[in-house]
């Protein structure tokens, strides 16, 4: 039996979800978002307006295409708006209690053909899919940030991940104009496993002091011909959540060589998060980035 996507729901309205949202109603699949408040769901449904219009200055979209994509996207603070999607893709943070809390409260109400997948960049699929009802058709499908420019998608079986639920989840991202690669099911799975170590590496050169943090992105940029240097790369992400990465490559491969820096906890503890919370390995308060060390 070939599974059909044709509504497709979306857990959190932030930088993943929001994008996520967007890509799906650009592809023409309807989708309805909810967050845990109305705010953010607006703030959503802003951030996806603005991305479209500045797709429409560029003439990458028609105006046309940006009123059809936005008349394609729907919130519901409520999880009874996911009744009758053929796919929820949960892109709440990355923590796995946060998690399997969403997918309790989203289990009773999906129809029981109903597919879930989750964002996660890092986390065990097989773990997540045993805490839901449907652990045959739960998928990790992991979109990079940001979303919509973008063109990989990370796609991750569990143990019990069946072959039409991944069959579907191909298709899937096929029709959204990404390209697919397949990850076994480990921590942080390709992507995150390189990336972020090296990350960690660069905070760790900052940290013994090898190099002042213009000087470790300089390198890298120029050096690499990496677009952006490792440390400003971070606070894109967000440092709470390379964290998160790093804990869980620490933890579920118990190799020394995954600690997360001291000092990138330390930026973690002072609430120092990057980009979302204004300073971070950059100070962006004043509109220029200025090095915080």
């Amino acid at each position: 039996m070939t599974i059909e996507i044709q509504r497709i729901g979306v857990v959190g309205a932030g930088q993943m979800g929001s994008g996520i949202a967007q890509v799906c109603a650009q592809a023409g699949y309807h989708v309805v978002m909810t967050d845990v408040t109305e705010d953010r769901l607006k703030a959503g449904l802003a951030t996806v307006n603005g991305n479209l219009a500045k797709a429409v200055a560029k003439e990458q979209i028609t105006e046309g295409d940006r009123t059809k994509a936005l008349s394609l996207i729907s919130t519901n603070p409520d999880y009874i708006g996911f009744a009758d999607c053929d796919l929820v893709i949960e892109a709440a943070s990355e923590n796995e209690d946060v998690k399997r809390k969403i997918f309790a409260k989203l289990c009773p109400v999906l129809k029981p053909t109903g597919m879930i997948a989750s964002n996660t960049s890092s986390i065990s699929i097989t773990r997540l899919a045993a805490s839901t009802d449907r652990p045959e058709r739960f998928i990790g499908i992991h979109f990079m940030n940001p979303v919509p420019r973008m063109q990989l998608v990370e796609l991750i079986r569990g143990i019990a991940t069946e072959d039409q639920t991944f069959e579907a989840s191909k298709a899937f991202i096929l029709r959204l104009g990404k390209v697919t690669t397949v990850s076994e099911d480990f921590p942080a799975f390709i992507v995150n496993r390189i990336l972020l170590p090296m990350i960690n590496e660069s905070i760790y050169t900052l940290y013994e002091g090898v190099g002042s943090v213009e000087a470790i992105d300089t390198a890298m940029k120029l050096g690499a011909n990496h677009p952006m240097g490792p440390l400003q790369l971070a606070d894109f992400i967000g440092l709470d959540t390379c964290l998160s990465v790093m804990q869980v490559l620490h933890e579920g491969l118990a190799d020394s060589k995954y600690r997360p820096c001291p000092l990138l906890v330390k930026y973690v503890e002072a609430g120092w998060l990057g980009r979302k919370t204004q300073r971070g390995f950059y100070d962006y308060r004043s509109g220029t980035p200025v090095p915080t060390r």
